[in-house]
């Protein structure tokens, strides 16, 4: 590593954000805790003051030059910012005598939901009670969607022509009192303006432009800037990420503007961007009247030099350097060869930063005593990546930077670890690598076109029309949970453990059953998770204790590491869906976690190309979908909700990505025989602009989110005819609230004048893993007379 000797260097640190879960997931606890009414506010307020002070100690031990403030939520950001800037929906009717946090649960969980449920008891905390008119009900949470490209979700605001701005809540200046109370060095972090509006959502009149709220946001942004100015905080982090897409014209042009605007408050504002190159952004970018511009420098490292030669020298230019997204181990020799330049184009002068926020990372390898002892100096995560800005900054300021106690050994033990990986027979397998290699073009399209093979699994299966079916997961009971832990602290064998997640398994039969459902699933108790429990069985993958990453709300999950090949050495499924099909003479769906998934939401390798990983992925899936069929089972399942989320932000890649994306799935399906019907399920983001490259998968079969984005998609629909059969979530599954029946069957009778009934299924809108029982089968019950009554009504006409 070379070291720079530069007098007059200025270089500071700091991160975009911070994980705020806690280390232990103390702010899931406490949320859950509060939400069954076992702490009141003021006990969940102080667990949000614990664990801030002590993120920011963190930081500030790490040799951070400022702590960041406002990046700190109860249950997203976003939704922060809607009552920072005094938007809360005027369909809540929110009272003045309901507190703030009241009001703010209310928007992410859905008003009058039941405080005995919460994001851990379900996969979120959306309601969406659609009315007959479509539009969204005073009771219906917010809709959610997914944050960029990352597995975060966020809260969209919801805009009508009338909508009103005020600065209404007073957190961020109480957190930013609070880190000025402890010594800390104060930058404040917001969402900016126009990110805001571009993330929101217009609800009613269709025709109206939200960018015309601009007008209206930009003087409460103003005194948002003035009042953090006057309570002595020296620089404002303004998050900006829409710079990293396809901007329409007007969104572009309205930025110089909005930003002569707010430079009038006197704040100092560091533009943060991140997630994608900013490309025809770049210039625009570096001329607004700002004081210093942050960039993610892992996702676009080929514009730095671009910037650092646009951006005026007066400005302050931050390099997000370490990557907030992934947990391997900066390469700071790597590292430090992209800033030296930098630092003498900036005079000296530059700012050393996470690429965004580590909120997508674990907090710390502390603790994870048990993990793979040769891959564990591989990873950093939030605490670690602390660790590396402060080596690279001790490594610009100075030529004796190596000879500080403990920097030597710091920077010796980086550079083993990377020598280790790169040299590790671990990663390879070649046998794995000659399969792919020799696949034949055809290897992902099935034997006959949809039409032929619908006539055979119709044949085959013997369905009603309308048939109705659950996505997947049933609820983990406290008896599953139980079970399981126990298993993994070695006090219940396997013999035993197998034996109680078959008697489950039995009782989910049952219950199917008993409520009509037409295709069955065995409901997936022996399963922790729908890409763990894959990746366990996978070679090539490691897991955490301890890796929890924010999902939103209380939801966590811990994403699985895939470090090198990945071959699927036996099958994974077949005993528990074979088990399953000898319980019933009704069809029984074998359930697998697609390639595009499994990729999106593990902790991937960086060393070779994600479509490399994903096709390797597909082979051990397409195993797998080729031992279910041989085992006599009709109906296969892929999952693929995070297809969309690996999605591009920007459109000149969407082609290469999807192509290879869809090609991954296709492989894994087109083991399946004409009298096999693939399924494919996919939710939690926007999908009407790629229907077409969804259609491509050819799945005989998608289940799809259409309640909480108040059936956005059946219009997507009469534009772009889906040509094989779909169901359209007939009700939202991440709420407690039971549909009745009369609301399912608007909905179905809404599909039907889109799709043509013959083609459409009966289901929810997600897995029913974080549901209770009661609920479930209340809910389950409606949704099968709802179809029963749409079989009825189609039959006399």
């Amino acid at each position: 590593m070379h070291t720079t000797n530069t007098p007059a260097t200025t270089i500071l640190s700091h991160v975009p954000g911070y994980p705020r879960i806690g280390a232990g997931r103390e702010l899931k606890f406490a949320l859950e805790d509060h939400w069954r009414g076992d702490i009141n506010e003021a006990a969940l307020h102080a667990v949000g003051r614990s664990l801030r002070a002590r993120h920011w100690a963190s930081q500030q031990q790490a040799g951070l030059d400022f702590v960041s403030v406002g990046d700190f939520a109860y249950y997203d950001q976003v939704a922060n910012h809607i009552q920072l800037l005094g938007c809360e929906p005027a369909r809540y009717g929110f009272s003045a005598q309901q507190s703030p946090l009241s009001r703010y649960f209310a928007m992410a969980r859905g008003a009058g939901t039941d405080s005995q449920h919460s994001d851990s008891q379900h996969n979120g905390a959306q309601t969406c009670d659609c009315q007959h008119d479509g539009a969204l009900s005073a009771t219906a949470a917010l809709e959610m969607s997914k944050w960029f490209d990352t597995n975060y979700h966020y809260l969209v605001p919801e805009f009508t022509a009338d909508t009103a701005f005020s600065l209404a809540s007073q957190q961020l200046f109480e957190e930013v009192a609070e880190a000025q109370a402890l010594g800390h060095a104060v930058k404040a972090v917001i969402l900016g303006p126009l990110s805001f509006l571009w993330l929101g959502k217009v609800r009613g009149d269709s025709g109206f432009d939200r960018l015309t709220l601009l007008e209206r946001l930009l003087p409460v942004y103003g005194a948002l800037l003035a009042r953090l100015k006057q309570q002595g905080v020296s620089w404002v982090q303004i998050d900006e990420p829409i710079l990293g897409l396809d901007l329409p014209a007007p969104w572009r042009n309205a930025f110089e503007t909005a930003y002569w605007q707010l430079n009038q408050a006197g704040a100092q504002l560091l533009l943060a961007t991140y997630f994608s190159p900013l490309e025809e952004n770049l210039s625009l970018a570096c001329r607004l009247p700002i004081a210093g511009l942050h960039v993610d420098g892992v996702r676009a490292p080929h514009e730095l030099t671009s910037i650092a030669d646009w951006l005026p020298v007066h400005k302050v230019l931050s390099v997000g350097i370490v990557d907030g997204r992934n947990i391997w181990r900066c390469d700071l020799d790597a590292a430090l060869a992209i800033l030296q330049p930098l630092l003498a184009k900036r005079q000296g002068k530059l700012w050393l930063a996470a690429s965004c926020s580590l909120l997508h990372v674990p907090y710390t390898l502390d603790g994870e005593t048990t993990l793979d002892a040769e891959v564990r100096p591989w990873l950093a995560c939030a605490h670690e990546k602390l660790a590396e800005l402060a080596l690279l900054k001790q490594a610009l300021q100075g030529s004796d930077a190596e000879a500080q106690p403990g920097t030597l050994a710091a920077l010796t033990a980086a550079r083993t670890a990377l020598a280790s990986r790169a040299a590790s027979l671990r990663l390879h397998q070649p046998a794995l690598r000659a399969r792919l290699a020799a696949l034949p073009a055809d290897a992902d399209q099935r034997r006959s076109r949809f039409a032929r093979r619908q006539a055979v699994q119709r044949e085959r299966l013997q369905l009603p029309a309308f048939p109705t079916t659950t996505i997947g997961s049933f609820p983990q009971t406290a008896a599953i949970r139980s079970a399981r832990a126990a298993h993994q602290r070695g006090e219940l064998d396997s013999a035993r453990y197998a034996a109680q997640m078959r008697s489950e398994i039995a009782d989910a039969v049952q219950r199917q059953e008993a409520l009509g459902l037409d295709v069955l699933v065995h409901g997936e108790a022996e399963r922790n998770d729908m890409v763990e429990y894959f990746g366990e069985q996978l070679e090539g993958f490691l897991f955490t204790r301890h890796g929890w990453v924010q999902s939103y709300g209380s939801r966590c999950v811990k994403p699985p590491i895939l470090f090198g090949d990945v071959r699927r050495p036996q099958a994974m499924t077949v005993d528990w869906t074979v088990y399953t099909q000898s319980l019933t003479q009704k069809p029984v769906k074998g359930m697998l976690t697609g390639p595009v998934t499994i990729l999106q939401w593990s902790f991937v390798r960086e060393d070779q190309p994600r479509q490399d990983t994903a096709l390797q992925l597909a082979l051990a899936i397409r195993d797998e979908v080729a031992d279910l069929q041989q085992a006599g089972i009709a109906i296969i399942q892929i999952d693929e909700p995070a297809v969309r989320e690996g999605l591009p932000l920007r459109r000149s890649r969407w082609d290469s990505y999807l192509d290879w994306a869809t090609r991954a799935f296709r492989i894994a399906a087109s083991a399946a025989d004409d009298s096999t019907q693939i399924h494919t399920h996919i939710c939690y983001a926007e999908f009407n602009e790629i229907l077409p490259q969804i259609a491509a998968m050819d799945a005989d079969v998608i289940t799809i989110e259409t309640s909480r984005s108040d059936a956005e998609l059946l219009q997507a629909l009469r534009r772009f005819p889906y040509p094989n059969e779909i169901g359209p979530g007939v009700y939202d599954i991440h709420s407690p609230r039971v549909p009745p029946q009369a609301e399912m069957v608007r909905l179905l009778q809404r599909a039907a004048s889109v799709v043509p009934a013959a083609h459409l299924w009966v289901n929810p809108d997600c897995g029913l893993k974080t549901r209770g029982w009661s609920e479930t089968e209340r809910a389950l019950r409606n949704m099968v007379a709802a179809a029963r009554q749409l079989r009825a009504e189609h039959a006399s006409v």
